[in-house]
């Protein structure tokens, strides 16, 4: 079962949400926050394996309580995916930067949030290529440094991995795109997760865009 937190400022969405995540069988709610600081409580109280994060919550608002979950040694093993009005929201960034491991839109699909749900407990970033890449554009527009064969520590290979990583390809693609093995891509990944002290994929794509492995529009 995936122990489902749920963080909005807004009860009738958290009780649409939790209605939605009751009914799937492999999902159940262990609470509801109002906002940042009620989540980071509840995380550690409650044990959840992922939290539903809005941003825009009153006091400490989704980005703040994302830091502080993914900084907390205890709540290691919680995923954080953040909530957004719109796929434009210029907070998307900080969270992802904070350690969120994706983002919805509050529009979406009951059925694409169950399975957004179940993508990053399973421990894979969610990010959509569409918002995520004018969110990444946007945020990145001021000149960055040209990467010189990226971050500091890595192999060529893992560079490459990094690169196809930042844009959006899973392991499997991975693995078709360089000729390795899925488990290999897999292996390569998680060394580089390592290296790079990632939280998880997610990070992996601010990384590759911030050391300029991947340039906006490219």
């Amino acid at each position: 079962m995936i122990r489902v937190l749920l963080a909005d400022d807004q009860a009738l969405v958290r009780a649409s949400f939790a209605m939605l995540v009751g009914s799937a069988p492999d999902m159940e709610v262990v609470g509801q926050a109002a906002n940042g600081r009620e989540a980071v409580e509840l995380a550690r109280s409650s044990r959840a394996d992922l939290v539903v994060m809005d941003v825009r919550m009153p006091g400490l608002d989704g980005i703040g309580a994302t830091r502080l979950i993914a900084a907390d040694e205890d709540l290691a093993g919680v995923k954080v995916l953040v909530l957004t009005t719109y796929d434009t929201d210029e907070h998307v960034m900080e969270a992802l930067r904070a350690g969120a491991s994706g983002f919805v839109v509050k529009d979406i699909l009951p059925a694409e949030l169950l399975t957004a749900i179940r993508t990053v407990a399973a421990g894979e970033a969610l990010l959509s290529p569409g918002p995520t890449s004018r969110l990444i554009a946007r945020a990145l527009a001021a000149p960055q440094p040209q990467a010189t064969g990226g971050p500091e520590g890595l192999s060529d290979r893992e560079r490459q991995v990094l690169t196809l990583t930042g844009r959006g390809l899973n392991n499997t693609e991975i693995a078709e795109t360089l000729g390795l093995s899925p488990l290999t891509a897999k292996t390569h990944v998680s060394r580089i997760m390592g290296k790079l002290s990632a939280r998880d994929r997610a990070q992996l794509v601010i990384i590759a865009y911030e050391s300029g492995l991947v340039r906006p529009g490219r």
